[in-house]
């Protein structure tokens, strides 16, 4: 009887070893593997996806005080897989004209101002000025797929007699791909496919009661008033140059902008996305479902 207890317990796990048990362990770890690099590789495609159907040049901050000076940054991200951008031209307008326009160097990029005669002069601390700078080209440096940039200019004073400046804008790919980010947003429409940058202008005094960061914009820039007429004088001697590629809209001449593959690769790597999730489900269930060992028969207890 005691050998029977002694060598019971052995057998019974051979028995147990006996049934492939083990390898059907394994089988289901390295399943359990195949999902997980399934299931992360999907959730990959659905974020460059959103990240590449939601990218546009913008303007930042978007919202700044009338009448105030500020900085304000172009924000240029680079859609294109197999291209990088080698221009940037940001239309500066003049129904609204501002006075001083100064821009930050970029390490690799060269900037060149366009001014315009206005229809009405403006004054300024030195003057009336009839010409105000009106475009603004970056060019040769370039922006990698994947990579972004940011252009920094000084703007002031800003207008008092509107509510938004609208910088419409152009990027120009290495393949020769033009995107004309110059559309409007309508109100109770859905937002459009090349959205022009906006800066959003509050009343001053509406700024002032809320503590915005402009009261020290403000001082700045009224500390440096004098700037303002340099500035207008600087875009008054700036030359009058043709653009190199019209901010007018021209669907003729419309070449097919690289959002349009932005979109149509993120559609794609949605579909790709949704797919992946629904197969690592499927595949994930058929695993658990033959990992499920079957109930051991009366003989194998």
């Amino acid at each position: 009887m005691r050998l029977t207890t002694v060598i019971d317990p052995p057998r019974r796990l051979e028995r147990v070893a006996l049934i492939p048990g083990k390898r059907m362990s394994t089988k289901l770890t390295s399943g359990t593997r195949r999902t997980t690099v399934l299931l992360g590789t999907a959730a990959v495609s659905l974020i460059a996806a959103a990240s590449a159907a939601q990218a546009h040049v913008t303007v930042n901050p978007n919202t700044e005080p009338q009448g105030g000076y500020t900085k304000v940054s172009f924000r240029v991200p680079n859609e294109e897989a197999n291209a990088s951008t080698t221009s940037i031209e940001v239309d500066i307008p003049v129904d609204h004209p501002i006075a001083s326009v100064s821009i930050r160097p970029v390490p690799g990029w060269t900037a060149t101002t366009t001014s315009s005669r206005l229809a009405t002069p403006i004054k300024t601390h030195d003057g009336e000025l009839s010409q105000a700078v009106s475009k603004i080209v970056w060019t040769g440096g370039k922006i990698d797929p994947g990579q972004f940039q940011e252009f920094d200019v000084s703007l002031g004073p800003l207008p008092a007699d509107t509510d938004k400046i609208v910088f419409k804008a152009l990027q120009t790919y290495s393949d020769g791909t033009v995107v004309r980010w110059i559309d409007l947003q309508q109100p109770g429409q859905p937002e459009p496919d090349h959205p022009a940058p906006v800066l959003h202008l509050t009343p001053a005094a509406a700024a002032a009661n809320t503590g915005g960061s402009t009261g020290s914009t403000g001082s700045t820039g009224a500390s440096t008033g004098g700037t303002g007429g340099t500035g207008g004088n600087t875009g008054a001697a700036a030359p009058t140059t043709s653009p190199s590629v019209s901010l007018a809209a021209d669907n003729s001449a419309k070449p097919a902008g690289s959002d349009t593959a932005a979109r149509s690769l993120g559609i794609v790597g949605l579909i790709v996305g949704a797919l992946g999730f629904g197969t690592a489900i499927v595949a994930l269930r058929r695993k658990n479902t033959a990992a499920s060992p079957a109930s051991p028969s009366p003989q194998d207890r």
